[in-house]
């Protein structure tokens, strides 16, 4: 089964403008990205960029890129264009979507999502998520929460959302709260499928495009991994990931 990671780069970020072609430890963001796409068993590894200097930044470090329409209302959008323009971009049976501002995430996540989706050819989609302290994001919007259903390793999501779910009411038990890292890996004909259907109500309403493939009954599969949280969402979050690059440093 070939797979291809393709790295969605926004250079028009709301929350973080720019933050793709951001420096954190000397290397743009995108290039942290792409080190842990190239690290993987994948076949191919390519960033769709929105914007030439995106483009012009991956090619100078050596890596492959391709410009997509800027109006691309989601990452999974920009992902199915970009594989209609690579080389031989049809003969990909798995396409991972591996966000552009997740710079320490584990290679060895992307490999076990990928050898899930090899595994069972009943998941279409898939996706990750890894325990959290409710403490530390249930009130942070910017922190994405998947609500899994099953047990073990390799559960099905129900929902994702920016609020604090599944919402721990006074003398409720808890069912634990996940945090959502955006990866995603698609069967091809599922991706099509995807990109082929409107914007849905609640990825509208929640900015989170997951959504539209759940409201039209896809089920996504669920990797329950372990870490912390890698996304770089907000200023804050670029100042965290710098601090912990010192500290590594050291």
């Amino acid at each position: 089964m070939r797979t291809a990671i393709i790295i969605p780069a926004r250079l028009a970020s709301s929350r973080l403008p720019g933050k793709v072609l951001l420096d954190l430890g000397g290397k743009p963001i995108v290039q942290w990205v792409y080190e842990v796409a190239a690290a993987t068993s994948a076949d191919a590894v390519w960033v769709a960029a929105d914007d030439e200097r995106v483009v012009e930044a991956v090619e100078s470090f050596g890596g492959s890129a391709v410009a997509t329409s800027p109006s691309c209302p989601s990452g999974t959008d920009r992902v199915a264009e970009a594989l209609k323009k690579i080389p031989a971009g049809d003969s990909f049976d798995l396409v991972v979507n591996l966000q552009g501002d997740e710079p320490f995430l584990p290679s060895k996540v992307v490999d076990d999502l990928i050898a899930m989706m090899r595994g069972d050819e009943s998941i279409g989609m898939g996706t990750v998520a890894v325990p959290a302290e409710r403490a530390d994001i249930a009130e942070d919007p910017s922190k994405v929460k998947a609500v899994l259903a099953g047990g073990g390793s390799l559960r099905r999501a129900i929902y994702f959302t920016r609020a604090a779910a599944p919402f721990l009411r006074e003398g409720g038990e808890d069912a634990g709260i996940f945090l959502h890292w955006g990866i995603y890996a698609y069967r091809r004909e599922v991706l099509e499928r995807v990109v082929s259907l409107p914007e849905s109500p609640l990825e509208k309403c929640e900015k989170l495009e997951q959504l539209r493939a759940l409201e039209n009954g896809i089920s996504i599969g669920a990797l329950v991994a372990e870490g912390a949280s890698t996304g770089i969402d907000t200023p804050e979050d670029l100042e965290n990931a710098r601090r912990m690059l010192k500290c590594a440093s050291r």
